[in-house]
Formats: structure tokens, sequence, C-alpha cells
């Protein structure tokens, strides 16, 4: 696992975080408010680490809440509108039956 991941925040700068994040870091990254990117600011490939990201498939509806944030942003939702509704409202407007 990479000791350094870089992120591209809210206002497009490329940041160097050191591992482990902080638990408000991580959270931000589940929830898509944060991205995770390569260190010249290209879109990151995933790798084998535990670092969170925005989900690239839909989350279990036992997963939780904040896999629902990032999918829904993921899904073109905004971050704090998202975030803002509940677990059953995110599974019934971005889940796939």
């Amino acid at each position: 696992m990479p000791d350094t991941i870089h992120v591209r925040g809210e206002g497009g700068a490329v940041i160097a975080m050191d591992l482990p994040l902080h638990e408000a870091i991580a959270h931000r990254l589940a929830t898509g408010q944060l991205q995770r990117v390569s260190e010249d600011g290209s879109p990151y490939t995933e790798g084998d680490d535990d670092v969170p990201s925005t989900p690239t498939k839909q989350p279990a509806k036992t997963d939780p809440k904040a896999l629902w944030v990032g999918w829904a942003v993921a899904q073109g939702a905004d971050p704090d509108e998202a975030d803002g509704m509940t677990k059953n409202d995110l599974i019934e407007a971005y889940g796939a039956e």
C-alpha cells in the first residue's frame, strides 16, 4: 500500500495526502466530495489498496450510507444533496432493481 495518495479537492487542486487518512477525509472520498487522482491529476486507476473512493459499482443494500452517497454522486447527484438524503431514499433513487 502506498504511503501517500493524491486527491483533487473541490477547488480542483491536486493535493498529496499521507496515509492513513483522517476519518473525515476518508468519508469525503467515499461520498464523492473529493476524487482520488494520480500524482499528475489524471484519473486514478484502482489498485489493491484499502483507500476509500467513489464507488464504481452499485453498493449492496446492506452497505453503509456513505457508499450510497458516493454512488449517487457518481450517478450525477450533488454531494451535499445526496448526503442529506436517507439511505432508503438513496437506494430508491439510485438503486437498480
